[in-house]
């Protein structure tokens, strides 16, 4: 096993490498002496390039990558290669492995993340997307899901992921493979739960390390189990209205002005405004609403006069 993972490694590497150094040709784009062209299953030379230099910015998860019928290669990706608490994009690209060219049109389905608990000899998923799909209409090959670990790896339980993929009619499996998933630096967090209606929901900040001084969009997933708590945790149907307070508890808990609380999108996500004034570390209190404008979580709770159910992000 581990050396099929090494050689899908090395031939993403040979694809890289391959892919530097590209000139436009009449029939596709030249890259290092192989031609890509135009094909109905492929990008276009345009959109292979763009694809190339978006795969730049991110690392190759080995483990995480599948050969597909002897005929394609399916490779996955994260922003640093691995995983860490809390919300973790994924990244998707398709191949042939007979030219290399990236194919536009794959599908990605039953995403999973799960945990061994060791001492109880139990298992639990995570929050994950219910949909993988492209993001960007300058390169439709590359599609993105997330996951969002509830907590790191330990000597309590391990991670596995899990997930099935279609590329033009041929079909293929990760299997439930091992994977490390890192704690947050100490005094980060980025993923918390309240309970309200007997269930138990997550809220999960997205990215935060790309917050900025000043005004900021605020993206965060409210996820809840289902019955099967083995099957990832989708997207909660209850509509929420989240509130925030973010106070930074280094500076005598000055808060900032400008926010926005965070309501539902179309696609499922909510999204609000932040305004964080100054670098250094923001608690960002969290109140939960209904419809109605009840309190459901994070108004009862108060710690010292704010909310105890918040994220802490370090800008």
């Amino acid at each position: 096993m581990k050396l099929k993972v090494l050689a899908l490694f090395l031939a993403a590497v040979t694809l890289g490498l391959s892919s530097c150094n590209s000139n436009d040709d009449e029939n596709g784009i030249v890259i290092d002496g192989i031609t890509i062209t135009d094909d109905v299953d492929c990008c276009s030379a345009e959109e292979a390039l763009q694809v190339y230099k978006f795969l730049q910015t991110v690392k190759i998860i080995p483990e995480l990558s599948i050969e597909v019928d002897g005929k394609y290669n399916v490779w996955a990706y994260s922003q640093s290669g691995s995983f860490h608490t809390g919300y973790n994009e994924i990244y998707f690209v398709a191949t042939k492995k007979i030219s290399g060219n990236y194919i536009k049109k794959f599908n990605i389905k039953n995403l999973t993340p799960l945990m061994h608990m060791v001492k109880m000899d139990m298992y639990h998923s995570s929050p994950a997307s219910e949909g993988i799909e492209s993001f960007n209409d300058s390169y439709l090959a590359v599609q993105r899901g997330w996951v969002s670990f509830s907590m790191p790896t330990s000597e309590a339980g391990d991670w596995v992921l899990s997930y099935d993929v279609e590329v033009l009619g041929s079909s293929a499996q990760v299997e439930k493979t091992a994977i490390m998933v890192d704690a947050l630096p100490e005094g980060q967090e980025w993923v918390k739960s309240f309970k309200a209606n007997d269930k138990t929901y997550y809220l999960s900040i997205v990215n935060p390390t790309d917050f900025e001084t000043g005004k900021n969009t605020i993206e965060a997933y409210v996820s809840v189990p289902g019955e099967d708590r083995t099957a990832s945790f989708g997207l909660a149907k209850e509509e929420f209205t989240i509130e925030i307070d973010p106070r930074m508890p280094d500076m005598g808990n000055h808060t900032s002005p400008d926010n926005t609380s965070l309501v539902r999108q179309k696609d499922g996500s909510y999204q609000g405004i932040i305004n964080l004034t100054m670098t250094g570390l923001w608690r960002i209190h969290l109140t939960v609403k209904d419809t109605k404008g009840d309190v459901v979580a994070g108004g009862d709770d108060l710690k010292d006069g704010y909310s105890s159910l918040f994220w802490d992000v370090t800008l």
